[in-house]
């Protein structure tokens, strides 16, 4: 995270809910990430459902995380969600593209 911090980036954590984590361990994982340095969350992406943009927004509001969304899109036919397609980030989130 050092080095993306020093190149002027953000550290943020990509599709959460793909990890294999119970409720307690992503906590964890999640208050190191940020004690380390992280400061991001991706919220909405083509492999969350939208529970878990819910979930993830919530998430990133208990540990004040920037919030991303992508769609994860790789080509026709080879992702979840069309190019465009997934909601915007909640409002009261800032996302990580707010100071650039």
């Amino acid at each position: 995270m050092s080095w993306i911090r020093a190149s002027g980036g953000i550290a943020v954590v990509a599709h959460p809910g793909r990890y294999n984590f119970s409720r307690p361990e992503l906590h964890a994982f999640l208050a190191q990430f940020r004690d380390r340095g992280g400061e991001g969350i991706e919220v909405v992406t083509g492999s969350h459902s939208p529970e878990q943009y819910l979930e993830f927004a919530r998430v990133a509001r208990e540990f004040g995380f920037a919030a991303s969304r992508g769609s994860d899109y790789h080509g026709k036919g080879e992702s979840k969600a069309d190019l465009g397609a997934l909601p915007q980030l909640p409002a009261d989130l800032k996302p990580v593209w707010h100071d650039w």
